[in-house]
């Protein structure tokens, strides 16, 4: 993973998620919601989340998932 992280802001943890009962899970970027997957893309990113090896790999998969939603001019 090298140089995917260049500017080590994966280390701050940005990215988290919440699995909701009806196992809808919710993106959220320093604590707001920015995506909701359902059915079977949540399923297929709950099985990639338990193969993470560490919470690097985690956020790296988030940044993925959420995909280029951020353009450089937001504050």
């Amino acid at each position: 993973m090298g140089n995917i992280d260049k500017r080590n802001r994966l280390n701050e943890l940005p990215f988290s998620y919440q699995v909701n009962k009806n196992n809808s899970v919710f993106l959220m970027y320093k604590g707001k919601q920015i995506k909701t997957l359902k059915r079977k893309e949540a399923e297929k990113f709950l099985r990639k989340i338990e193969s993470a090896e560490n919470e690097k790999d985690i956020q790296l998969l988030l940044a993925k998932v959420t995909g280029n939603f951020k353009r450089g001019n937001e504050r």
